[in-house]
């Protein structure tokens, strides 16, 4: 059977829930009309996370939302626990401790249930940790608001959703340029975005559109022609040569494959393109 990949909300954190709720109405277009699963497994407190997304999609079209928090790997094979799957369309990461979804959740059932779902075409959305948990490379920690020192950053694997990509949100409000250029030092085969808050990239495929009310940064180590992450002391600020930044907001759209924005003229011949092979 072929598969049909979904769709990634990735959500820099502090999306709007009581306003126009533009990130939280696109989730819900994409679940359609099926259960959404609430994962608040990033938080080691997860009380009011279920109360306040139900209050927010109360009146957008989506009526079976269910919670689903595991507070240990132990839990991932429970019946119980799995069961909250049936009929989803879509998942929805809280915010937290992303390591504690990539520790808790990688490599188990639970997980797998999660993927199941975005092959069949359905949505997988995150916010704060739930969206730095999508990616590959994860970015967990370090410092914010000031130059990138070296050694001050920590990475682990993430759910790998989105490949070749390091995701950083609450981008701008948190200062968090330094250590986005550092992980891309580290990683520059790999392009870094860094994502505002109440702000998010709707991914399709190898391209993603912004949507919601602040910026996107792209960070590209391609084409760096020097850095001293590898040679340089610990706590030495980093230095970094020829990297290039692409700065987005709403509307605009980027390829992740040809690493670059899309321009509206081409975007529209695409989604022409798109709507003729759907009505063949």
């Amino acid at each position: 059977m072929t598969r049909k990949q979904g769709t990634l909300v990735i959500i820099g954190g502090h999306e709007d829930r009581d306003g126009d709720r533009v990130i939280l109405k696109e989730v819900a277009r994409l679940v359609r009309g099926g259960r959404l699963v609430l994962a608040t497994v990033a938080s080691h407190e997860p009380e009011g996370y279920f109360e306040a997304y139900q209050r927010a999609f109360a009146d957008l079209g989506v009526t079976d939302l269910v919670e689903l928090y595991v507070k240990e790997r132990s839990e991932t094979t429970s019946e119980e626990k799995l069961k909250v799957f049936e009929g989803a369309t879509g998942v929805f990461f809280s915010g937290g401790d992303q390591l504690r979804i990539s520790s808790t959740l990688g490599d188990t059932l639970v997980e797998q249930r999660v993927r199941e779902i975005f092959q069949r075409g359905g949505v997988v959305a995150g916010t704060s940790a739930g969206a730095a948990a999508m990616s590959d490379t994860m970015l967990v920690k370090g410092s914010s608001g000031e130059s990138y020192r070296i050694g001050d950053l920590h990475m682990a694997p993430g759910l790998g959703l989105i490949r070749d990509v390091i995701i950083d949100q609450h981008f701008a409000e948190r200062g968090r340029i330094g250590r986005l250029l550092g992980a891309v030092a580290q990683n520059p085969r790999e392009l870094g975005v860094g994502i505002d808050e109440d702000t998010a990239i709707v991914v399709r495929g190898r391209r993603f559109e912004v949507i919601g009310d602040g910026g996107v940064y792209v960070v590209d180590g391609a084409g760096v022609t020097h850095s001293n992450v590898a040679e340089a002391e610990p706590q030495r600020a980093l230095s970094m040569y020829d990297v290039r930044i692409h700065v987005l907001s709403a509307g605009d759209s980027f390829d992740l494959g040809r690493r670059r924005p899309v321009e509206a003229s081409a975007l529209r011949e695409s989604e022409t393109l798109e709507e003729q092979a759907a009505g063949e």
